[in-house]
């Protein structure tokens, strides 16, 4: 039977651990024909009005090595591999990668930046490589917070489940789901050459229907 996974831990900000991580893969299984680009931390939509100038200069570096960085050199090391298969990359992006108060300032000016580096790489790797991404809505995930905020330990989840079962919808599909289970699809089509073979530099949207649905709010500083 072949191998059916191998982990690998480290840091995206470590380019020497990523080229270890894509070493190993081709050794065990013989190629790489997929990078998923994934790893984020939240800003808990920290206001700019809620950060003092020295959070928000330590909190901007944080944010932005490990949500915009990290994916930089994560396709740096896995390009090479990718051509040779001609595989593909999927960026995990974000509804903040479109429309405002997704994040903070912090996150949403990183996934904003994702998008683009997805489109310049769309261009830049072909046409051996596709490059797309899943602008995903909100996940019940262990994803945390900046330790630059002292959100480090604060996970999602934790906010996930104090939602009351009849809390008010957010989105026009009322009964999006939230398990990352349910957000699987879009990447195994944009891994998949035959059924996503033309396809690049697009991010598909499976974030519930907020592109439709408007604003929730007109002002997010009538409280100043």
């Amino acid at each position: 039977m072949p191998p059916t996974g191998h982990a690998v831990t480290g840091d995206v900000r470590d380019s020497a651990r990523l080229h270890t991580a894509v070493a190993e893969t081709v050794e065990r299984f013989g190629k790489l024909d997929t990078l998923v680009a994934n790893a984020g931390v939240w800003d808990y939509q920290r206001q700019l009005t809620r950060l003092a100038a020295a959070e928000l200069d330590a909190a901007f570096d944080e944010v932005f090595a490990v949500n915009v960085k990290g994916y930089l050199p994560a396709a740096e090391a896995a390009w090479r591999e990718l051509v040779k298969s001609r595989g593909s990359i999927v960026m995990t992006l974000s509804n903040a990668s479109f429309h405002v108060n997704g994040g903070g300032p912090l996150y949403t000016a990183g996934k904003h930046a994702c998008l683009g580096l997805m489109r310049e790489l769309a261009y830049e790797l072909a046409p051996w490589v596709r490059v797309d991404g899943v602008a995903c809505g909100g996940m019940n995930t262990d994803l945390r917070g900046p330790e630059a905020l002292a959100l480090g330990d604060r996970s999602i989840s934790a906010s996930f489940a104090k939602k009351e079962p009849d809390a008010p919808a957010l989105v026009p599909l009322h009964d999006a789901g939230t398990d990352p289970r349910d957000f699987t699809g879009p990447y195994v089509l944009l891994a998949a050459r035959e059924q996503s073979g033309p396809v690049t530099g697009h991010a598909i949207s499976a974030d519930g229907g907020i592109g439709v649905r408007g604003f929730a709010r007109a002002a997010g500083g009538d409280h100043l």
